[in-house]
C-alpha cells in the first residue's frame, strides 16, 4: 500500500516539475524579450551602443530558452505556443530591429517611427497577451495535476478500506461456521469428556456415519481421550497464532492511519503552495504581493514569525512582528546578514537562545531557529530578503531546498512587478508629457470614443484637470460634457465629426460664445501599419491672446495713424504758410507756437512707444531717491491747468510730509498720465480731486473725476497695451491706449499697485498705492555731549533722504549737533539766523533753482560766515572747482561716512571756532592749515 502511494507521489512530483519548468522557461523568455524591447527603445532614444549589444545578448539567451522549451513542449498548446514564440522572435530580431537600426543609423527617424506605429507596438501587445494566456494555461495544468493526485489518493484510501472490510467479513464467516459445525459438537464432547473424567458413562451425540472430522472423532473418541494433552497444546498454538494475526491487523491499521495523516498534510501543503503561487500571479501591487508572500510562506513552512524586505526601495511586509521590530530589522540588516547572503547565495539558519520577550511565562531555557532566504532577480542580484523564525523545531535540509525553489518563483514575481511598475511609470510619463503640452490634445477612436486627452483639453472644455472624465467615454457622453461651454454654436462638433469620417487638412477656428475664448483646431488621422486607421488626433490651440493682439494692433494702426497724422498735418500746413507767405510777426509767432506744441505732442507719443518697447524688453531703468509727493503733484496740476479751463483741480492731503522711494521723472510721468486722463475723459468739465492719504503700509494717491466713467466689464482690460474702450464718445477724444499700461508698469516697478473704481456716467477714481517710507532724518541736539564738553553744530544740506539719514546718524554718533536741510533756500535762511561750525553740502540739489555752487558763493561773500568749513558731498566729480570756491574737502559719492566724521572732528578740534579751513592732502598727513 505504501509503495503504491509513493509511486503516485513520485509521478505527481515529476509531472509538476515539468509544468513548473515550462512556466519558468516561459517567464525567462518573456523577461529576455521585455529586456530586449526596452534596450531597443533605449538604443533608438539615446544612441547607446551598449544597449544595442545587450539586445543581441538577450537574443542569444532567448535562443537557449527556446531550445529547452522545444524539448519539453509535448501538448498541442505547448507546441503552438513554441511556434508563436519562434515567429515573434524572428520578427523582432530578424525583421523589425535590423530595419530600425538601419533606418536610425541613416538618420531616417520617420521610418523608425513608422515601424512602431505600423504594427510593431500592436504585435508586441498581442504577443504579451498570448504569453499571459499561455501562463494561465500552465497554471490550470498544474492545478489539474494536483486534482489528479487528490483523486488518486482518495481512490487508494477507498481500496484500502474495502480490503480491510472484506477481511473482517471473511473472519466473521469462518468463525460463525466454526461455531455451528464444530463448536456445538465439541461442547458435547467436552460434556462427555467431563463425564468420562468422573468415571461415568457418557453418550456421545454424534452421528456415527458422519464423514467429517467429528465422525472420525466419534469413532476414535476413546483414542482422543488419550491424546487430550497433545491436542490441547495444538489448540493453544492456534490461539496464539490468532492473537498474532490480530496484532498484525492493528499494526496495519496504524500504518494506514499514519499514511492518511501524511496524505492530509501533503494536501494541506499543496493547497498552501498553490495559494502562494496564485498570490504571486494575481496582483501587480507590490505591497499586496509582499503581504501575500509573507502570510502564505509563514503558513506553508510553519513559521511563527516572518518578514520580507526588498533591497531597492526597502518595501516590506511582516507577520507576527511589531512595527518597532520591523524597523530594527531594516536598520541592522546590512550590518552582517546581508553580506553573508551575498557571499553564500543560499538560505542559512541561525540557532539562538530565546529572548526574555519571547518566553512568555516560561522560565526554562529555550531556543529559536531563524531562517534567512535570499530572493534573486533575473540579473542574479539580491532583490529581496525573507526571514522566518520557529520556536518549536528546526528546518530540515529538504525544506531548505524547497524554500530555494519557492524563492526563485518569488523572484520572478518581483521581477514582473518591477517591469509592471516601470511600464506604469512610462505610461504616467507619457501622460505627463501630454499634460505639459501647451495645446489641448484629444485622441478620438474611429467609433467616436475618446482614447486619450491631456489636462489642457480638460481645462479648456470642463474647467478641471481630471482627464478620467473623458478617457473611455463614447461620443454621446463626452460631447454632452463639452456642450455646456459652447452655447448654441455646435460648429466645432460638426468639424470633429466630419474629420472622423474623412481626412481634413484644413484648420478650424472656433470662438466660445460664453467666455469669448478663441481656439484653432486641426486634425490628423492616426494609422497603424500605414493602412489601418485607429483614430484621429485633434489639437486645440488657445488663440485668444493672439486674436486680441491682432484686433488691438489693427485698432492701434488706425489710432496711431490718426494720432500722428493730426499733429503732422498741422506742422506741415503751418510750415508751408511760413515758407510761402510773408506773415506778420505776431502771426508767425502764433504759427511757430502751434508747430512747437504739435511737435511736443509728437514727442510724447514717440516717447510712449519707446517706453513700452523698453518695458517689454526689460531694459527700463529707474534711479530711485526719496521724493516728496506733494510738490510733484502741485507742479503737475499747475502745468495741467493750462489745458483744463473747464475743470477745477484740487489737492487734498492728510499728511504734512508724503514721501516715497522712486524715480522722479517716472513718478511725474505716471501722475501726469493719470491726471491728464481725468481731464481728457471729463469733456464737460467738473471737479478733479487729488487726494493723498496713508492706509496700512502704503501711501495712496487718488485721482477722482466726474467724467464719462468706465463700464464694469471693461475695467479688467484698461491696462492692456493699445486697448481703448469701444465707445463713440471716447473715440472722439483720441489716444493710443498706452498711457495706463505705462502707468501700471511704473507703479509695479516701485513696489506699488494701481486700482480703479468707476461708475458709468458718474466718473472714475484711480488709486496709486506706494510702499510707505518712514524717514528718520531730523535735526538733533544731543544734551549728553554738551555737558562739560564743546558742542559743535553741523549743517547738512542734502536732497537725498537715504544718504542724509546715513550722514546725520554718523555725525550724531560723533557727538555733533546736526541740523538737516533739504533745499538750498531753507538752508541759507537758517544759516543766517543760526551759524553752524561746519557744513556738509550736496552740489546737485533738485528741489529749487539754487544749487551747491550758488550756496558756496553766497556763503563766501558774507562776512562772519565765509570761514565756516565746508565739506562737499556729491556725485559730481569737479574737485578743482570745489577747492577753488573754498571747500575744506571734496568727497565723491560713494564714500565711507566715517571718513567725513573724522575729518570734521579733527578740523574743529584743531581750529576751535575760529573759522580755519583744512584741506586734506594725504593719508599720512591728512590736514594742512589754510588761511
Amino acid at each position: 500500500m505504501t509503495g503504491v502511494q509513493e509511486k503516485t507521489n513520485d509521478r505527481f512530483i515529476t509531472d509538476r516539475q515539468k509544468v513548473i519548468n515550462k512556466r519558468i522557461l516561459t517567464e525567462e523568455i518573456e523577461l529576455h524579450l521585455n529586456d530586449a524591447l526596452f534596450n531597443i527603445r533605449g538604443y533608438l532614444a539615446f544612441d547607446n551602443e551598449d544597449l544595442r549589444e545587450q539586445v543581441y545578448e538577450e537574443e542569444k539567451e532567448i535562443a537557449v530558452s527556446l531550445k529547452k522549451l522545444e524539448n519539453i513542449a509535448k501538448t498541442e498548446e505547448d507546441q503552438e505556443m513554441y511556434k508563436k514564440i519562434v515567429l515573434f522572435d524572428k520578427y523582432v530580431f530578424e525583421d523589425a530591429f535590423p530595419k530600425a537600426v538601419s533606418y536610425y543609423e541613416t538618420g531616417n527617424t520617420d521610418k523608425v517611427k513608422a515601424i512602431a506605429n505600423n504594427g510593431a507596438t500592436s504585435r508586441i501587445n498581442d504577443f504579451k497577451k498570448e504569453l499571459t494566456t499561455y501562463k494561465k494555461y500552465i497554471d490550470a495544468e498544474l492545478t489539474e495535476i494536483v486534482t489528479k493526485l487528490e483523486n488518486a489518493n482518495s481512490q487508494l484510501q477507498f481500496y484500502f478500506f474495502s480490503y480491510i472490510l472484506l477481511l473482517l467479513v471473511m473472519v466473521y464467516i469462518i468463525g460463525r461456521m466454526m461455531v455451528f459445525k464444530i463448536g456445538r459438537p465439541l461442547t458435547d464432547f467436552a460434556v462427555a469428556a467431563n463425564v468420562i473424567a468422573k468415571g461415568e458413562d457418557a453418550e456421545i451425540q454424534v452421528e456415527a456415519n458422519r464423514q467429517d472430522e467429528l465422525g472420525i472423532l466419534s469413532v476414535a473418541f476413546s483414542e482422543m481421550y488419550k491424546k487430550v494433552q497433545e491436542k490441547e497444546q495444538d489448540l493453544m498454538a492456534q490461539n496464539e497464532e490468532l492473537i498474532a494475526q490480530q496484532d498484525e491487523l492493528h499494526a496495519q491499521q496504524s500504518e494506514l492511519e499514519e499514511a492518511l495523516e501524511k496524505v492530509r498534510e501533503n494536501e494541506e501543503t499543496l493547497y498552501r503552495r498553490n495559494r502562494l503561487i496564485n498570490g504571486l500571479s494575481n496582483s501587480f501591487n507590490k505591497q499586496q504581493l509582499l503581504n501575500s508572500i509573507i502570510k502564505n510562506m509563514s503558513e506553508l513552512i510553519g513559521a511563527d514569525r516572518g518578514i520580507i524586505m526588498t533591497t531597492d526601495e526597502e518595501a516590506f511586509a511582516a507577520f507576527g512582528i511589531s512595527v518597532k521590530g520591523a524597523k530594527q530589522f531594516r536598520t541592522f540588516l546590512y550590518d552582517g546578514m546581508y553580506s553573508r547572503l551575498v557571499e553564500q547565495k543560499s538560505p542559512f539558519i541561525i540557532k539562538r537562545e530565546l529572548d526574555i520577550s519571547e518566553k512568555g511565562y516560561h522560565e526554562e531555557k529555550g531556543y529559536v531557529y531563524d531562517l534567512y532566504i535570499p530572493i534573486f532577480s533575473s540579473a542574479n542580484s539580491i532583490a529581496a530578503i525573507m526571514m522566518f523564525s520557529r520556536f518549536s523545531d528546526r528546518f530540515t535540509e529538504f525544506q531548505m531546498d524547497e524554500f530555494s525553489a519557492l524563492a526563485k518563483q518569488i523572484g520572478l514575481s518581483l521581477d514582473t512587478i518591477k517591469l509592471f511598475e516601470e511600464t506604469e511609470r512610462a505610461k504616467e510619463l507619457n501622460q505627463d508629457i501630454l499634460n505639459n503640452v501647451q495645446e489641448g490634445i484629444q485622441l478620438v477612436g474611429i467609433n467616436g470614443e475618446t482614447l486619450q486627452v491631456n489636462t489642457n483639453f480638460c481645462e479648456m472644455f470642463a474647467h478641471n484637470k481630471n482627464w478620467h472624465d473623458f478617457v473611455g467615454k463614447g461620443w454621446e457622453v463626452w460631447t454632452k460634457q463639452i456642450e455646456g461651454v459652447m452655447g448654441d454654436d455646435y460648429s466645432l462638433l460638426a468639424y470633429i465629426k466630419e474629420s472622423l469620417h474623412q481626412q481634413s487638412n484644413q484648420e478650424f477656428t472656433y470662438q466660445f460664445r460664453k467666455n469669448g475664448k478663441v481656439i484653432k483646431v486641426y486634425a490628423e488621422d492616426l494609422y497603424r501599419d500605414e493602412t489601418v486607421k485607429v483614430g484621429t488626433v485633434f489639437v486645440y490651440r488657445d488663440m485668444t491672446k493672439e486674436y486680441e493682439v491682432d484686433k488691438m494692433k489693427s485698432e492701434f494702426v488706425s489710432t496711431v495713424s490718426h494720432e500722428l497724422r493730426t499733429p503732422l498735418a498741422s506742422i506741415l500746413g503751418f510750415t508751408e504758410l511760413l515758407i510761402n507767405r510773408e506773415l506778420k510777426k505776431e502771426r508767425q509767432q502764433k504759427y511757430l507756437s502751434t508747430i512747437y506744441a504739435e511737435t511736443n505732442r509728437l514727442t510724447l507719443l514717440i516717447n510712449d512707444f519707446l517706453d513700452v518697447q523698453r518695458m517689454e524688453a526689460g531694459k527700463q531703468t529707474y534711479e530711485k531717491k526719496y521724493l516728496e509727493v506733494i510738490p510733484i503733484l502741485k507742479k503737475i496740476v499747475d502745468n495741467q491747468k493750462v489745458n483744463a479751463l473747464k475743470h477745477k483741480i484740487t489737492i487734498k492731503s492728510e499728511q504734512n510730509q508724503a514721501i516715497i522711494l522712486g524715480d522722479k521723472l517716472k513718478i511725474e510721468q505716471a501722475f501726469t498720465n493719470i491726471i491728464g486722463n481725468a481731464i481728457k475723459y471729463s469733456p464737460d468739465g467738473g471737479t478733479i480731486q487729488v487726494s493723498i492719504y496713508e492706509e496700512a503700509d502704503s501711501l495712496n494717491v487718488s485721482v477722482k473725476d466726474e467724467g464719462l466713467g468706465i463700464p464694469e466689464g471693461e475695467i479688467a482690460k484698461l491696462f492692456n497695451k493699445f486697448y481703448r474702450i469701444d465707445n463713440s464718445d471716447r473715440r472722439k477724444i483720441g489716444g493710443t491706449g498706452l498711457g495706463l499700461a505705462i502707468v501700471q508698469e511704473i507703479v509695479n516697478a516701485h513696489g506699488g499697485k494701481i486700482t480703479v473704481q468707476s461708475k458709468l456716467g458718474k466718473g472714475s477714481s484711480f488709486i496709486l498705492s506706494f510702499p510707505k517710507v518712514a524717514m528718520g532724518v531730523q535735526s538733533s541736539y544731543n544734551k549728553e555731549h554738551t555737558q562739560g564738553k564743546i558742542s559743535y553744530r553741523i549743517a547738512v544740506i542734502e536732497d537725498d533722504y537715504s544718504l542724509a539719514e546715513l550722514i546725520t546718524q554718523e555725525l550724531k554718533d560723533f557727538g555733533f549737533e546736526v541740523h538737516y536741510y533739504k533745499s538750498g533756500q531753507e538752508a541759507l535762511k537758517a544759516i543766517n539766523e543760526y551759524i553752524p561750525d561746519a557744513i556738509v553740502l550736496d552740489i546737485m540739489l533738485e528741489e529749487d533753482d539754487i544749487n551747491g555752487w550758488d550756496i558756496m558763493k553766497h556763503l563766501k561773500q558774507r562776512k562772519g560766515i565765509k570761514d565756516i568749513p565746508i565739506v562737499i558731498s556729491t556725485a559730481l566729480d569737479e574737485k578743482e572747482k570745489g577747492y577753488a570756491l573754498g571747500a575744506m574737502d571734496y568727497l565723491v559719492k560713494p564714500y565711507r561716512t566715517s571718513e567725513l566724521s573724522r575729518t570734521i572732528m579733527q578740523t574743529l578740534l584743531k581750529m576751535g571756532k575760529k573759522g580755519q579751513v583744512l584741506i586734506p592732502h594725504s593719508e599720512d598727513n591728512p590736514f594742512t592749515e589754510a588761511e
